[in-house]
Order: C-alpha cells, then sequence, then structure tokens
C-alpha cells in the first residue's frame, strides 16, 4: 500500500484520534508533518507525536569516562563508588573492549612471573570472580551481559553504549564539555563534567582537547632503551582479527570468500607457529607506520582476507590432518586494537623504568607482561617473527600516577594504552588487567580532584599518599607500598588472636600488606575450620564497618581463555581457597552480638556495614570455602 493510500484509506480512524495527516504528494518527503489537533501541534512524521525533530541534550555530571573496555569499567566504577556522579560513554553496543565477544581477547594480566601468577585485585579481581560465578558456562557472550551488569548495577553510574565522544568544548586549558554522538538514539549530548578521563585506546576526545600525544617508536638513544629502535619512526603494533573453530565429527570442507588473500608458508619465519589454531592465531595482524586510526577500515578489510586466507591453508594444504573435521564457529569482524595515541604527562615511562624495576613515590598500579613488541607490519612482515619477547620480568614493577594524566589540558586523566609512556613500555603495559589497575587509580583520583576542587597535578604534588591508601583500602594492590591509613582502627587493637593457626601470623592481618610475595608471608591461615578471628581493644571503640582480604588465590589466572584451560596457572571455575560462608560479632558491655552474615561471599574484599556501636572487641568466624580444607584472611580492617 502506499503512503498515499494508507492516509486515505485510514483517514476515519485517524480523524477520530483527533490527528489530521498532511500529505503533499503521492511521495512522502523529509517535510511532511501531522497535525495534532488536541495540543494544536504539528510533529515531524516518522517520530511520533512525541517527536524531537532536534535530538540536542546537555547534562551535567561529576566524572566522564570515555571508553569502556577494562580500563574504563574500573574507573567509572571507582569514580562513582567513591561518590562521584559517573557516566561511563562506550562506542559500541557491548562493554569490555578487546575482551568483549567482538573480539574475544582474553584478559590477560601479570599471569607468569616464574611460572607463577601475580593476579590484580581491586575492582578487575572482583569482575574476573563475578564473571566465574555467573558464567559457568565460559561464553564470551554471556560474558558481555555480565560485564553490563556489573557496571549498571551501581547507583552511581550511569552506562551510554553506542556513544562517541567526538569532540572536547574547552574553556582554556580545561575540558568544559564532551560533544557525544549516541546512534542508536540520533542524539547529540553536550556532557559537562569536573575532570575527564580517556580510556578509549585512540583517544579521539583528548586529541580534540588538543592533549600532546606522540606516535610510533622512539629512538633508543632518546630515554636510553636497549629494546628500542635506533631511528624513530611512525610503526606502531598492528590489530588483530581472532576466529575459532567447532569439531563437527565429521570431514569439513571449506571454500575461501571471494576477498580472500593466499596464505603461503614460503619465507615466513619459524615462529610463525600455528599451535592452538582452533582458537584463533594472534598474529593475523596489520600495523602501520602511518596514520593507524584513518587506515582502520582498509585494514579490517585486508586482515579478514588474511584470516580466511590462513584458514585456507589450514584446511586445504594438507599440512594439517587434525583440521578436517573443523568448521569455522565465530570469525571476529572488529579487529582488537593494540597502539595509537599515546598522551604525554608529567612523566613519560619507558623500558629502563620497568626493566629496572624503578621505584616510584607516587606509584599507583603494577605490571609485569613481558616486553612483547610486535613486529613492523604485522602479517605483511612474514620474514620476521610475529613478535620479539624482549624481556621476561622476575618481579612485578610499579607505574607512576603522573603518567596518567594530561601535561597540557589540567582536568584530563587517562588510562589504558593511550597513556604517558614510550613505545617499548607499552609492549607490557597495554595487557588489559594492567590498564585495569590504572583505570582504578585514575577514577578514584577524579573523585578526590572533586571532593577538593583541585586539578590532577595538584593530587600528584599534594594529595599522592590519601589516593594510594583509598587504592590500598579497596584491594589494590601497590609494590613496596604497605598500607597504613590512620583511620584503621584495627591497627590500634590492643591484641589479635586466632582459634588455630596453620601457617603465618595473626599480626599479619594488620600489617599492611594483603597478598604474599616476595618471599614473604602477609597472611594467617586456620588449622582447619571453623576458625575465629578476634580483635581486642583496652577502651571501646565506635565502630561501623569491618573490612576482610580473603585468599582467592593470586597465584592462579582466573580469566576466561577460549581453551578453557585449569591447571597449576590457570583456573576455570572459584577459587576454592575463597571464604564463602562467614559471620561479625561485636562486643558490646561485655556481651557478644551478632552484626552480620554472609552465607554465600563471591568476593575478595568482604564489607560488613552496621549502625554503629561501642565495642571493645569484633569476632570474626569462619565456616566454610568453596573447597579448601582451611581459611587464610590477608587483612582486616575497621572503621568508624
Amino acid at each position: 500500500m502506499k503512503r498515499r493510500d494508507f492516509f486515505i484509506k485510514g483517514g476515519a480512524a485517524v480523524i477520530a484520534t483527533g490527528v489530521i495527516p498532511l500529505v503533499s504528494s503521492s511521495c512522502a518527503s523529509p517535510k511532511d508533518k501531522i497535525y495534532d489537533r488536541d495540543r494544536d501541534k504539528w510533529y515531524d512524521l516518522g517520530t511520533g507525536k512525541t517527536g524531537m525533530p532536534s535530538r540536542k541534550k546537555t547534562v551535567d555530571y561529576d566524572v566522564v569516562v570515555i571508553g569502556g573496555g577494562a580500563a574504563g569499567i574500573c574507573a567509572a566504577v571507582a569514580a562513582a563508588r567513591n561518590g562521584s556522579k559517573t557516566v561511563l560513554i562506550q562506542d559500541r553496543p557491548v562493554l569490555g573492549g578487546n575482551a568483549s565477544s567482538e573480539m574475544r581477547v582474553h584478559l590477560n594480566g601479570v599471569n607468569d612471573i616464574g611460572g607463577k601468577a601475580e593476579r590484580e585485585t581491586g575492582i578487575i579481581e572482583e569482575l574476573l570472580l563475578h564473571n566465574r560465578f555467573e558464567n559457568e558456562q565460559e561464553s564470551f557472550p554471556i560474558f558481555d551481559h555480565v560485564l553490563y551488569d556489573f557496571v549498571v548495577r551501581e547507583p552511581n553510574l550511569t552506562l551510554m553504549l553506542n556513544t562517541q565522544g567526538i569532540e572536547a568544548v574547552m574553556d582554556g586549558d580545561r575540558i568544559k564539555s564532551a560533544l557525544c554522538w549516541q546512534s542508536t538514539t540520533e542524539m547529540l549530548y553536550t556532557i559537562n563534567a569536573k575532570i575527564f578521563i580517556d580510556c578509549s585506546g585512540d583517544g579521539l576526545l583528548a586529541a580534540t582537547a588538543g592533549a600532546e600525544y606522540r606516535t610510533g617508536r622512539e629512538a633508543s638513544s632518546e630515554f636510553n632503551e636497549k629494546y628500542a629502535t635506533k631511528v624513530a619512526d611512525g610503526w606502531q603494533m598492528g590489530a588483530t582479527l581472532l576466529m575459532s573453530s567447532k569439531d563437527m565429527g565429521r570431514p569439513m570442507k571449506y571454500s575461501p570468500p571471494s576477498y580472500a588473500i593466499k596464505y603461503t608458508h614460503e619465507g615466513a619465519n619459524a615462529r610463525r607457529k600455528f599451535a592452538g589454531f582452533q582458537e584463533g592465531i594472534w598474529w593475523i595482524e596489520i600495523g602501520s607506520e602511518e596514520d593507524i586510526i584513518a587506515d582502520f577500515e582498509v585494514n579490517r578489510h585486508k586482515l579478514m582476507g588474511y584470516l580466511h586466507g590462513v584458514w585456507d591453508y589450514i584446511k586445504n594444504s594438507g599440512k594439517f590432518p587434525e583440521a578436517d573435521n573443523l568448521a569455522l564457529d565465530w570469525v571476529g569482524s572488529l579487529p582488537g586494537r593494540r597502539e595509537s595515541r599515546r598522551f604525554v604527562g608529567d612523566y613519560i615511562t619507558s623500558e629502563r623504568d620497568l626493566v629496572d624495576n624503578k621505584h616510584f613515590e607516587d606509584a599507583v598500579a603494577f605490571g609485569g607482561w613481558s616486553l612483547d613488541e610486535h613486529n613492523p607490519g604485522g602479517i605483511e612482515n612474514l620474514a620476521e617473527p610475529p613478535s620479539y619477547f624482549h624481556y621476561h620480568f622476575k618481579e612485578i614493577y610499579q607505574f607512576p600516577f603522573r603518567s596518567l594524566y594530561s601535561k597540557n589540558v589540567s582536568n584530563l586523566l587517562f588510562a589504558g594504552r593511550n597513556v604517558s609512556q614510550t613505545h617499548i613500555a607499552l609492549s607490557s603495559t597495554r595487557i588489559m588487567a594492567t590498564c585495569a589497575l590504572q583505570g582504578q587509580a585514575v577514577g578514584t583520583a577524579a573523585t578526590i580532584c572533586c571532593k577538593k576542587n583541585i586539578l590532577p597535578r595538584e593530587l600528584a604534588q599534594k594529595n599522592i599518599n590519601e589516593l594510594q591508601e583509598q587504592l590500598l583500602r579497596d584491594d589494590v594492590y601497590i609494590p613496596k607500598r604497605p598500607a597504613n591509613d590512620p583511620n584503621d582502627l584495627a591497627k590500634k587493637a590492643s591484641l589479635i588472636f586466632c582459634s588455630s593457626t596453620l601457617s603465618g601470623d595473626a599480626n599479619n592481618l594488620i600489617n599492611g600488606i594483603s597478598r604474599d610475595i616476595d618471599g614473604k608471608i602477609n597472611h594467617w591461615q586456620s588449622d582447619g575450620l571453623a576458625a575465629e578471628v578476634q580483635l581486642e581493644w583496652e577502651k571501646s571503640q565506635a565502630i561501623s564497618s569491618v573490612e576482610l582480604k580473603c585468599d582467592t588465590n593470586l597465584q592462579r589466572n582466573i580469566m576466561m581463555r577460549k581453551d578453557s584451560r585449569n591447571d597449576d596457572l590457570f583456573g576455570n571455575g572459584v577459587p576454592k581457597e575463597m571464604v564463602k560462608g562467614l559471620s561479625l560479632e561485636g562486643r558490646v558491655n561485655g556481651n557478644w552480638i551478632a552484626l552480620g552474615e554472609i552465607r554465600a561471599n563471591k568476593t575478595r574484599l568482604i564489607k560488613f556495614k552496621f549502625d554503629t556501636i561501642n565495642a571493645t572487641a569484633i569476632r570474626i568466624k569462619m565456616t566454610e570455602t568453596y573447597g579448601a580444607k582451611n581459611v587464610k584472611l590477608f587483612e582486616v580492617r575497621c572503621y568508624a
């Protein structure tokens, strides 16, 4: 039915509702209108009675976070939990960045230091544990929804998907507003805020703000970097396109599509291995020495061609009989980027800072992934190995706060692969869980800036201790930096004792170090269950919260893998060491009263909050873990 015929035939019904259409011709035009007689108002056709021909909104927040990958999620959650009205802007329909179902990269961290992990804690630990409870089937599409749940459940946090921060509106050297385009609603948002955090990777908002940045590779002489190129150039590590296959139980044919680019092993470096090809090949990547952002669509098309060319080689070369029954089950269409802009802060972190384990007074995060530089050109440079593992760390390194805010845009912070560092330093710090720690640091810093009405540089100069103490309280680990919160009443306890001890010491619960590291024990462990820990004070203390850090076996990875490994280094379930059932009591006027009970704990950082009591003691009773015979704690804190 033509549009004109519809209005003629449906005229009686339209008149009955008081809405009379205006049709100027049989061909609809953008100027078509509809008249509401009751309201005496004309509306644009296609937008309904509540149509908004000018789709523009202005909204206000304390903190704006651009980018919904691991760094952005942790930044936004940290800012919101610490008291800032926060919005998280993500340009995709799902959260997770490279770890989302769109790209399916493992959310790696410091996953191997001498054969053991040194897992990141804080918000990223909580998120990965949440996934282990809610996504036992290890599905990447379900992981998207786990991340969504993790973000939208925060009461002080607004999430805007399918929205891109496209331009910064400046007021001198400060960002006044972010112009953001939401494609699904055709809405242009002007978002005002005090502090802006760019975790988007490419950093469009920061770039339009005029924030100074670098691209490409520095010369080795500039930062005295052993593994840098001798002469600076524009090469940036490439983006990768992944796939996965399925065993169909019978021989499966494969014919490459028209755009496939034939792959040949002739002339390829011996390190271009096909191990684990069933779950994707990470070296199907393309780098760039030009504008890697502008070239993205060209490179995406080429990567799809290279991927199908490699799969054609696997299926049809005759060299991989184990692939006979395999068929492509999922093929990515969005490459995962490793490198583009790196914004300049008050300090540029370099290779020497990492390999020399430099101590930073403003340390707020850590890393330890190898210096893993992918070669120039990627799959278009077959003669070189796909990557150079220049250096394997023997211990984790610190990362400074001064590399997480802009040198010349005063209210701009950043976290992720776009932070202030050299190309070689990026080859390690780009790993997502390391980026997540940076995100929690800048999100926490943003709230401190808002509360004190200061800017990031002033925080770095005058309030860095406050930032570090808050991060440590929120279960972030900072190497060589024990917690010493003057408000923690547990440190004032006259006596700490336990019902049984297998290892460690009860006094370790207040030593400020929340993991066993550097060959030192910083825990207390019970000898069997049930077990109790008790803190005593000579004088009654006003207490309204008790916080614990339990054991989740930080020497074993829990991120989701496509091959679902379960061995000494990787676990594919809830850590058995984590405490499951526990309760809290306080002694008031000589009598023990119940303060809280948790029957199915799901976090490493456990918080009991209750109405203020004046207690001379608190007692923690632990009755169950997720499988371990004993329970282990690393910290107890008490606050008024």
